[in-house]
């Protein structure tokens, strides 16, 4: 990892500098960017990159590329696969609460559960911090934050950037985003191309918001002590920073189970704008949301917002992270599979015939 750009900072004499005078030499600290607290991030770091490691990962931080020992013999046709997203502005209310060990966490499961859903194991991830003003400690915190949910989803992370930008972000403020790779053999591909009428939809719940919709949240908690719970079983802001479960590992396993035609990531958008990514066009997918209570937070955000039972389908996941699309016969055994994991899986619907209008119908 390493610091803003110094070829980006001034040289030479100083601002205003009257002619005749000695010239006053800047440094890139006098800039707003301290390399020795760079260099001192790295160092608190070192133990956490070593935890999120793969047998296949080549040397350690400090070098300017992550290495990678990609075995191909291990496969027949690998096909590699890359995501790349961010946390977005639930690192707002990280920063206002000062909670910064989870939000890493959401990063990891946003980029992995892209890639699981193609059938991919994912293999390593960079991440991206940029701070205001770089505190060692917060920064460790943050990306040790990545280290677990890497850990957690079996990849390695292999490499990363924290940029100082004084001036252009408040000394406490911070965003975060990343890059994953992962790898699948070609014919084992997930998606719409196996998906046919009569395929049943399973549902992994999620832990809740996840990392998506929080520019609304924002909105709707504006002026809310969020120390406090307001009528919830939690403090307001400790629900809306739970951390987003990681689903990459269950999906791996289910994949390895059952015969699974395909994956769908329920991330910005909600069931009915990202079921339809996983959908053939002559394919509607009825969601029976009879078969689940939406968890409290998001029937809370409803009620304060208020927000239209519409506006939260399309924006939130309403408690559904994870919708794996299996045949009717491989619907048991994946409940079987999933529940035996810990996760609280259930059916969630059925696919039928359809024109492309409706991809998605609730019902």
């Amino acid at each position: 990892m390493s610091d803003d750009d110094p070829t980006r900072g001034p040289t030479g004499a100083g601002a205003g500098a009257v002619p005749g005078d000695p010239p006053t030499e800047l440094t890139y600290a006098d800039a707003g960017v301290d390399l020795r607290a760079a260099d001192r991030s790295v160092e608190l770091l070192s133990g956490a990159l070593g935890r999120a490691g793969r047998p296949e990962v080549l040397g350690g931080i400090g070098g300017f590329g992550g290495l990678f020992a990609f075995d191909p013999t291990r496969y027949e046709r690998p096909v590699l696969v890359s995501s790349s997203d961010g946390v977005g502005t639930k690192v707002d209310l990280a920063r206002r609460l000062g909670v910064l060990d989870t939000v890493g966490r959401d990063l990891v499961g946003m980029v992995v559960d892209d890639l699981v859903v193609t059938g991919a194991e994912p293999l390593f991830l960079h991440d991206y911090l940029a701070v205001g003003a770089l505190d060692p400690d917060r920064v460790a915190t943050i990306v040790r934050g990545v280290a677990d949910g890497c850990a957690e989803a079996g990849c390695a992370l292999i490499g990363g950037e924290t940029a100082e930008h004084p001036g252009l972000l408040a000394p406490d403020a911070f965003d975060l985003a990343g890059f994953g790779v992962g790898v699948v053999e070609q014919d084992a591909l997930l998606g719409a191309h196996r998906v046919r009428p009569g395929d049943r939809l399973v549902a992994l719940p999620s832990s809740g918001l996840h990392s998506n919709g929080f520019s609304l949240v924002r909105r709707i908690v504006d002026g809310l002590d969020l120390t406090e719970p307001h009528g919830l079983s939690a403090p307001l802001g400790e629900l809306l920073l739970t951390p987003t479960r990681i689903h990459a590992a269950d999906c791996l396993a289910l994949n390895a189970e059952v015969e699974l035609h395909a994956l769908c990531h329920v991330t910005g958008g909600g069931l009915p704008g990202n079921l339809p990514r996983v959908l053939p066009p002559d394919v509607t997918a009825v969601v029976d949301t009879g078969r689940w209570l939406w968890p409290e937070v998001f029937r809370w955000l409803a009620a304060r917002g208020p927000v239209s039972e519409e506006q939260m389908w399309r924006t939130f996941n309403c408690g559904v992270g994870m919708v794996a699309v299996v045949p009717e016969s491989a619907v048991a055994r994946s409940l079987e599979v999933l529940i035996a994991r810990g996760v609280a899986a259930f059916e969630l619907g059925h696919l039928e015939p359809g024109d492309g209008e409706a991809p998605v119908r609730l019902v």
